[in-house]
């Protein structure tokens, strides 16, 4: 399962926050690349442009791990993130942030394009981000 994720996929991300009206397009692009056969690097670099037209670089990095049951997606530091199920359409485990709460849904119902849309509620935060990849 993890070598269906291996190599380059283009990345879209929209930003609609509710909140502080800084809604936002990242254009990038994820390199998934093998530790051994049951985890991944995620590493996502790309330009966050804003409505104000800021434009910001942004970059990221995640470890997949591939279980028999789910997908356990942790920090580039090792700290827990979430896990989800990669089959047809499916629900994220939600991640407390601080005051803020994160929930993930992930589609992969038109692979091998798929989604991570990002619903963010708290005190501090209210927005939701999707985004779209595809193989490169």
């Amino acid at each position: 399962m993890a070598t269906d994720f291996q190599g380059v996929w283009a990345l879209r991300r929209t930003i609609v926050d509710r909140r502080d009206g800084q809604n936002g397009v990242l254009e990038g692009q994820v390199v998934f690349t093998a530790t051994d056969a049951d985890h991944l690097t995620y590493h996502e670099q790309g330009q966050l442009t804003l409505d104000s037209g800021v434009t910001l670089e942004a970059q990221r990095c995640y470890h997949w791990a591939f279980t028999p049951l789910d997908v356990v997606v942790t920090f580039d530091d090792g700290r827990p993130f979430h896990a989800f199920t990669p089959a047809g359409h499916a629900a994220g485990t939600d991640h407390p942030c601080g005051d803020d709460f994160y929930t993930v849904r992930y589609d992969f119902t038109a692979w091998p394009v798929w989604r991570a849309i990002w619903t963010v509620k708290g005190p501090r935060k209210d927005y939701v981000s999707t985004s779209t990849y595809q193989r490169r």
